[in-house]
């Protein structure tokens, strides 16, 4: 193993071996059909029938509903992905396994019939479980023993899943507006497949690293650290224990993964069909809450029974893990408004409609935002071939056909804008510009991280909240001359461009450099299953962004849009400082892991 990655390295593009840059574009396409995708489900299901382009005209309500159940099974899937790839598949099987079942759901979710809606879901859903825990664990595998390259690392991986969101809801959003649904759809599909080619071609570059597990005698690393005013001392000892699952634990953690799929199954069921699968109370309480309230219990105990069996520094190590994944949740639920009610906002209540010179600055700055990203992935795409062509050729050339397929639709995009003699910029542009501000501004907070002046994990943390809540804060701001109850208004374009520059820069903070801390805290054997527990963290996420975007209606009409978005400036601000004041307690805790 220790060879392999030797050779990875020996071959080195931007500084970083050449297989990170393969597992950068196999994240680019499936990020490309994934949020390709994803953008267009919120204004498929709200469309109305009656229109141009008809959707279902599902209530806000009910669509953010099933797409909150949708987005937090995408992250629960992992957990049982990284655990067949740990003990079966191996990373990279895994990863084919899973492109192979998401290209099945596009073609599924392009055939437009409620039967197919919902198959084509499913399958992105087991798709994703496959893919998205073990892609990152083969990167964790190849800085083994090489940590403090990881933060750059993780962060230029996540320029390859913004590159890949930032085509894919530019294109397929473009598509679907202003020719059908099934179009969009359908070529999230495509780029998916050609995602899966090109890293299953590209498999001998990676020699062992992420191939079938061995069989081999596991051990627990201990480190205890002791610091003075001289140096450190370092004290290094190797047990043989392990903390493997009882039966207890197993039952604690089936009951409660039943309780939270039975949660999440019933929230959209009731909303949309109006009858419960927990039809009971109890207290005052709902069926569904209650069994929510029992889950989480069950869940804590579990948490609490199993950390208190590790040795101290692997123990002290995953509490850290487990309150970082405490903030991660606040943060998703607040940043992943982006493709909720910030999508209904800029479709609903903001000034799309540009003449004129405007238009034509809008076009000239658009076709730079297009083009300009693309050339630089491109010019990636350039060296990666000169480092591996022959060794990898067909994986190049496969990448290469795709690129043209991409300029192409790029240019013709671009043609049909500028054939217009004003211009409407469609609803799913504005998500774009996430995607866009992290291709560029990445790279700086890369070196960042790797300077001096790097922050500890815990001001990441509450840097990036408070960021998060300062977008809101703008939209607060831009929202407040929206009356009570209004379903339209002319809300100025900027406030979305400068909410999604302030939310870009908070998720610079914490996503990459999230996944890059729970490699280094948690122990090797068992990093599959970890990032599986942490997407669970994101999954809490993304459900409760689906229910609090769902508020919107409510809050808007009972109190105004401007209140809306104050309630999401206030929390994240909020958590944020506790992040910082909880600096130096998490810092004991990392045991010396930067």
């Amino acid at each position: 193993m220790n060879t392999d990655i030797e050779n990875l390295f020996k071959d080195k593009v931007l500084g970083h071996p050449a297989g990170l840059f393969v597992l950068f574009f196999t994240e680019m396409w499936e990020r490309f059909s994934f949020y390709g995708m994803k953008i267009l489900l919120v204004l498929f299901l709200t469309a109305p029938i009656i229109s141009d382009n008809p959707g279902w005209e599902w209530p806000r309500e009910h669509a953010l509903a099933l797409i909150g159940t949708y987005a937090s099974l995408l992250y629960l899937a992992p957990i049982i992905g990284g655990y067949i790839a740990d003990k079966i598949t191996g990373y990279r099987v895994a990863v084919v396994i899973g492109c192979l079942i998401m290209t099945l759901g596009h073609v599924a979710m392009a055939l437009e019939t409620t039967t197919s809606f919902y198959l084509g879901l499913l399958l992105l859903i087991v798709g994703t479980g496959f893919f998205k825990p073990n892609i990152t664990s083969i990167i964790s595998e190849m800085y083994h023993g090489k940590e403090s390259k990881k933060d750059g690392a993780y962060t230029i991986f996540y320029m390859g899943v913004n590159a890949g969101a930032f085509f894919g809801m530019m294109l397929c959003g473009y598509l679907a507006e202003n020719y059908g649904w099934s179009w969009g759809f359908g070529l999230a599909g495509f780029f998916m497949l050609i995602g899966m080619l090109q890293f299953w071609l590209a498999k001998d570059l990676f020699g062992d690293i992420g191939g079938k597990p061995h069989k081999k005698e596991e051990t627990v690393l201990s480190v205890n650290e002791a610091e003075n005013s001289v140096g450190k001392q370092v004290e290094t000892e190797v047990e043989t224990k392990l903390n493997p699952f009882s039966p207890f634990d197993k039952v604690l953690m089936v009951l409660s993964s039943v309780g939270g799929l039975l949660y999440l199954f019933n929230d959209p069921f009731e909303k949309i069909q109006g009858s419960s699968l927990a039809p009971f109370s109890l207290g005052g309480l709902s069926g569904t809450n209650v069994v929510i309230l029992f889950s989480l219990a069950l869940f804590l105990i579990l948490l609490v029974a199993r950390i208190a069996r590790y040795l101290p520094v692997v123990r002290d190590r995953i509490i850290a893990v487990s309150i970082f994944g405490f903030f991660t949740v606040f943060f998703f639920a607040f940043f992943e408004q982006s493709l909720g009610s910030m999508t209904i906002f800029a479709r609903d209540y903001t000034n799309r409609d540009l003449v004129g010179q405007s238009a034509m600055i809008f076009k000239i700055v658009d076709a730079l935002l297009t083009t300009v990203p693309l050339m630089i992935i491109s010019w990636v795409l350039v060296l990666l071939a000169k480092k591996t062509f022959n060794r990898i050729g067909l994986s190049n050339i496969t990448l290469a056909v795709a690129f043209l397929g991409l300029w192409v639709l790029v240019i013709f995009r671009l043609v049909d804008k500028f054939s217009q003699e004003g211009n409407q910029v469609d609803a799913s542009w504005f998500a774009i510009l996430n995607s866009f501000f992290i291709i560029t501004l990445a790279p700086f907070f890369s070196r960042w991280w790797e300077s001096k002046f790097n922050p500890s994990a815990a001001m990441k943390y509450g840097i990036g909240l408070i960021l998060l809540g300062l977008g809101f804060a703008v939209l607060s701001y831009g929202a407040s001359g929206i009356p009570s109850g209004a379903q339209t208004a002319s809300v100025s374009m900027i406030f979305l461009i400068l909410a999604y520059l302030l939310h870009t820069m908070g998720e610079l903070c914490i996503s990459p450099v999230g996944l890059s801390y729970l490699s280094k805290l948690v122990p090797a054997r068992m990093i599959g299953f970890m990032f599986g527990i942490w997407y669970l963290a994101i999954a809490i996420g993304n459900k409760a962004a689906g229910t609090m975007g769902g508020m919107i209606d409510r809050i808007s009409e009972q109190y105004s849009m401007g209140t809306f978005f104050l309630i999401f400036t206030l929390v994240p601000v909020g958590v944020g400082l506790i992040s910082i004041i909880l600096n130096p307690l998490l810092k004991k805790l990392m045991h010396g892991i930067r």
